[in-house]
């Protein structure tokens, strides 16, 4: 008989169907509905096991993910309950039994990406506070405007951790391939931070230390894919880290912001933009996810580096190596069930656009130099593109529109 990671399970279902009382498919890797739903798929049978501490000196980071107070602790005797949580350090990736579980198939080769910008001004981005650019533009955030966007980014962290879904910067489908095994072990690696037993804080957090520098060690290996779902997946870590451990003036976390953006860098290199989307054409629905997810992935990632850098008193600064990038897209567009429904709705996005998307940009200060016309033209493509967004969507117009005004 074939083993797989169930077959020491007596369950017939993962737990999120056994809670719902839904029938589970046991496909490998993840059920049909817990990867359709975007839910962490856990079999109470799985022992956690608990990556080795290492000290690792990368050439732009250097990250020490051992917390001195946690050694040689056992996470099992502080969490004898996580029977019911996936195994926190193992990595699906390298199994080559995993199923292709797309349904409907989905295929994410061949994409067409191209980057239109300099990636390596991501790579960058924390030096910018240190050694200010004289062309930078300083974003004054009002107290109100830094508390809204801390307590949204803690909202993203809080719902991977309590198992409430996925934050709104992954897409559902991303969850269906195996290249997303970083994020699934993230996912339910996390939970662990739920409701924690007194002093165990130390110890969940070199947990998740060491599993952010795993993904940081092997971010050479892996594909454009892969590298989105590791991208995505330290960046959760970062925040869970924050703002559920209250490792808020944490030296290891401000190296791992370094370490965030390279893996950022590499992942905007492979692109950040469907190549037919600069004809303009209708994309591969595969190629758009991509890049939709990476576009919100990087608004996230530049918005909580804002919230970094306000709390070590350091100034923030608009980034303007992101102009020209796609702003979230619609509600409709992200939510699209099926490709047929998602073409549908794109050809309309095509023709009310005109081939010419709303860009990021477009939310930033106008200048005094910008005729009437223009101005009048740029209010009216912000008032279409705000008909239509998700909760996503509109946190970025809120955080924009206080701060730089209509």
């Amino acid at each position: 008989m074939k083993t797989t990671r169930y077959s020491a399970s007596r369950q017939k279902a993962c737990q999120s169907c056994s809670n719902a009382k839904a029938k589970c498919d046991r496909k490998a890797e993840i059920c049909s509905r817990c990867a359709t739903r975007g839910l962490s798929c856990v079999y109470p049978s799985l022992t956690p096991v608990v990556a080795q501490n290492t000290t690792y000196t990368g050439g732009e980071a250097e990250i020490d993910a051992q917390p001195s107070s946690s050694k040689n602790i056992s996470i099992d005797t502080i969490f004898p309950d996580l029977s019911s949580t996936a195994s926190v350090c193992s990595h699906p990736q390298d199994d080559a039994n995993v199923a292709n579980l797309s349904n409907p198939p989905l295929d994410f080769s061949n994409l067409e990406l191209v980057c239109p910008i300099n990636a390596d001004d991501i790579n960058m981005r924390w030096m910018r506070s240190y050694i200010p650019l004289p062309e930078q533009i300083p974003k004054a955030y009002s107290t109100a405007t830094m508390t809204f966007i801390r307590r949204v980014l803690k909202s993203y962290s809080a719902v991977a951790v309590r198992s409430r879904g996925i934050p709104p910067f992954i897409h559902p489908l991303q969850m269906t391939v195996k290249s997303a095994s970083p994020l699934a072990t993230c996912l339910s690696l996390v939970r662990i931070c739920d409701n924690l037993l007194p002093g165990s804080d130390e110890a969940v957090a070199g947990v998740l230390m060491r599993e952010m520098q795993y993904l940081y060690m092997q971010r050479t290996t892996y594909d454009d894919m892969t590298l989105l779902s590791a991208f995505q997946a330290y960046l959760i870590y970062s925040m869970v880290l924050f703002f559920q451990l209250g490792r808020v003036t944490d030296s290891f976390l401000r190296q791992a912001v370094i370490a965030l953006q390279e893996l950022a860098c590499s992942s905007s290199r492979q692109g950040l933009l469907c190549m037919a989307e600069q004809l303009p054409a209708r994309p591969k629905w595969e190629a758009w996810i991509v890049t939709e997810a990476k576009r919100r992935s990087l608004y996230t990632m530049y918005l909580f580096d804002s919230v970094l850098s306000a709390q070590d008193g350091l100034p923030v600064y608009l980034g303007t190596e992101l102009r020209g990038l796609f702003a979230p897209g619609s509600k409709t567009l992200w939510h699209a069930q099926s490709r047929q429904d998602w073409e549908t709705v794109y050809n309309r996005h095509l023709a009310d656009w005109a081939g010419k998307g709303f860009q990021i940009d477009e939310l930033w200060p106008i200048t005094a130099a910008d005729d009437d016309a223009e101005v009048v033209q740029r209010r009216t493509r912000m008032d279409r593109w705000l008909e239509n967004l998700d909760e996503f969507g509109i946190m970025i117009y809120a955080v924009t529109s206080s701060t730089h005004g209509d």
